[in-house]
């Protein structure tokens, strides 16, 4: 099987060195080659990291998103959480792939249903999403909308399994997955906190850390996540909710983390600076 990746973030880039390094051969597509140039550095890191440089062997890198697309058989769509970049990139695949190519959504938060009618031939269409970071959290969500195809979603249980992940299978649609309905309600609450000014972001963290013996705490995990990705969701639910409160959040975390290029872990900064974040003090 050979799969491209679109989109090579923190959590895309993690997604194609999983895959290679499970030994398929993987097309990696980006927008440019300063993009590509930021992916190919996540990927020495994660060589790095599990030292070894096989799957460079498996990577192919492209900003030209017709030649990425050639003689594929799955497709991960793994770009900003934006639903509009979202529907009008993947409408752009469907049509430059054949109809029996498989095509899966990495989407944190929009279901199946909001993308399958950009889709040409939505029966092939679901999602697979991967939580962050993937060889920690090993776990890969599949959830397929009214039309996809039993088969398909199979196919993509056995895959996830096929790359050292363990398949989540969501047999009704739900905003969030499983993972993500969890998640995002204690991370809303954490933010509630901070930007209400009940407390500053190190002692909420200071105070899930210690009081439950985690890793990480709120914040923590935000950084991981990618500011960007908050700010997308913050301000999804704000135009969803016409929330007043949700909006001013959007525009702070706009002015205070993005405009100043600070979108967590992989600038190596965002609420805390890496790779050393203050949070690991309070890890006993």
């Amino acid at each position: 099987m050979k799969v491209v990746v679109c989109g090579c973030g923190v959590l895309g880039s993690q997604i194609s060195w999983q895959v290679a390094l499970s030994g398929f051969e993987v097309n990696v597509y980006e927008i440019d080659e300063k993009a590509l140039g930021r992916c190919k550095d996540f990927h020495t890191r994660y060589s790095n990291l599990f030292r070894t440089k096989k799957p460079f062997e498996k990577l192919f890198y492209y900003a030209n998103r017709e030649k990425c697309l050639k003689d594929i058989d799955l497709v991960i769509e793994s770009i900003p959480e934006d639903l509009r970049l979202k529907r009008d990139f993947l409408s752009k695949v469907s049509k430059i792939v054949s109809e029996d190519i498989i095509i899966t959504t990495n989407s944190s938060t929009f279901r199946p249903s909001d993308l399958k009618g950009y889709i040409d031939n939505p029966s092939r269409f679901l999602a697979l999403h991967f939580a962050n970071p993937i060889w920690e959290a090993n776990i890969a969500e599949i959830m397929g909308h009214s039309e996809t195809d039993i088969g398909i979603f199979n196919k993509v249980v056995e895959f996830a399994r096929d790359i050292g992940m363990e398949p989540i299978k969501i047999y009704k649609e739900q905003a969030g997955y499983v993972l993500n309905s969890m998640l995002i309600p204690w991370l809303e609450s954490a933010q509630r906190l901070y930007f209400s000014g009940v407390a500053n972001f190190e002692d909420i963290d200071k105070a899930w850390i210690i009081s439950t013996k985690s890793k990480i705490g709120p914040f923590g995990v935000i950084d991981l996540v990618g500011l960007r990705t908050i700010y997308n969701i913050v301000l999804n639910r704000a135009k969803e909710t016409n929330n007043k409160e949700m909006f001013k959040r959007a525009k702070k975390i706009k002015e205070e983390f993005l405009d100043k290029g600070k979108l967590g872990v992989e600038t190596g900064e965002g609420f805390y600076k890496y790779p050393n974040p203050n949070y690991e003090k309070y890890m006993k």
